[in-house]
């Protein structure tokens, strides 16, 4: 299939406004040929109907080495990080760390969280109602999950700041979407900070989330040094950037509709169902990758074995042959069959954590800053180079 658009990525109206590109591709073709930003092919599928098929699509594969020969340095960051997390398995080797990875996310302890992570948000807006003003991002929607998390993995508060920079890094790196050379960088002092925390909860666990990941058990099996390491980082990484960008993505949703917004604040207990349309019609993650371990079609077009794909949940979840009017937002719509979470076995594992939050955080800021806005313009606000994630790097706001 020849390539007749090698620059989608960096195109400049697909940064301001990726939706609008998506419908151009999902009006045009089932599979739309374009390249990374470092020039590797690659196949979109934007249709919602095609995206279902393929992610319950055992064909198609998560791990490269799965559907061909990889490259000397993609196997190494395989060793070092990708190889041994469920990012990048498939059965059974993702069966076994999928089980043993949930032990440690059932409900009740997802429950537990709730008031633990409601105290924070509220001491985030104690520190700056009194400015009328803040960073949404910067002050708000990034330091509660990161905080969340850390405390989930039992990381002293005097390295909360340390870990973002190495997601953030990680993140703009494409490490989850191509094997990156940067990424060996950026990986390694997060890996030797991990590898020294899991000795330290060997000695002496606690009730952190890296205690019950050492003890965790699954058909006698349990997750090896280099396995509890690639967890934990991708856990730091889904549990914190995601949900960042779920907090501001929505919230820039909301406030760009006041009248949701105030009929929102008057009815809360709406709020879990408002979640789910911000999570659809502001997608935190944009795509997911896949590669062809067979040859095979999709939506009657042959593709060869080898070939990467990338299914994007984002246009999919505003594909109005499955939701009418899907390009607008609408809090009051009740339909929780979006794809911001994925679908089929790998279904985001970190799902409830990031609904809870989500609803505490947005919850928080409709009851301590009722009066909410935008303290830019759409035009200003910039966008955070990452493919697979799509985040503001800023929102000003006042009240």
């Amino acid at each position: 299939m020849k390539n007749n658009n090698p620059g989608l990525y960096e195109n400049a109206v697909y940064r301001v406004n990726p939706y609008a590109e998506y419908a151009r591709i999902r009006a045009q073709t089932p599979l739309f040929p374009t390249t990374m930003p470092d020039g590797t092919p690659v196949l979109l599928v934007t249709r919602y109907a095609d995206v279902v098929l393929a992610l319950k699509d055992s064909r198609l594969v998560k791990n490269i080495n799965n559907a061909r020969a990889a490259n000397r340095w993609s196997r190494l960051m395989q060793s070092l990080f990708s190889g041994s997390n469920m990012l990048r398995a498939d059965p059974p080797d993702h069966t076994r760390l999928r089980k043993l990875a949930s032990e440690a996310f059932k409900p009740k302890y997802i429950a537990q969280m709730r008031d633990s992570i409601t105290t924070t948000a509220n001491q985030l807006i104690d520190r700056v109602v009194a400015r009328g003003q803040m960073d949404l991002i910067r002050d708000f929607a990034l330091p509660l999950p990161i905080t969340v998390i850390t405390q989930m993995l039992g990381v002293p508060t005097s390295d909360h700041a340390k870990f973002h920079v190495w997601s953030n890094a990680i993140i703009a790196s494409g490490t989850l979407s191509s094997e990156s050379p940067v990424v060996g960088r950026q990986v390694l002092p997060l890996v030797l900070y991990m590898r020294k925390l899991i000795a330290q909860r060997r000695k002496n666990p606690g009730d952190d989330l890296v205690s019950q990941l050492i003890t965790a058990s699954y058909d006698d099996n349990k997750l090896s040094d280099p396995e509890l390491i690639s967890t934990t980082i991708l856990l730091l990484i889904a549990g914190h950037e995601t949900t960042v960008n779920l907090i501001g993505n929505g919230m820039l949703a909301l406030m760009q509709h006041p009248a949701q917004y105030k009929w929102l604040h008057q009815t809360p207990g709406h709020l879990p169902v408002a979640i789910e349309e911000m999570l659809r019609f502001a997608n935190p993650v944009h795509l997911v990758n896949r590669y062809a371990s067979v040859d095979m079609e999709i939506a009657g077009v042959p593709i060869a074995r080898g070939t990467h794909l990338q299914l994007i949940l984002a246009a999919a979840n505003h594909d109005d042959h499955w939701l009418p009017d899907a390009a607008t937002f609408d809090i009051t719509r009740d339909e929780a069959k979006h794809m911001a979470f994925s679908q089929g076995i790998h279904y985001c594992l970190g799902a409830p954590l990031a609904r809870l939050e989500g609803e505490i955080a947005v919850a928080t800021l409709l009851d301590r800053l009722p009066q909410l806005q935008m303290d830019t313009t759409i035009v200003d606000l910039t966008w955070r180079s990452t493919i697979e994630l799509r985040g503001l790097k800023e929102l000003p706001v006042k009240w």
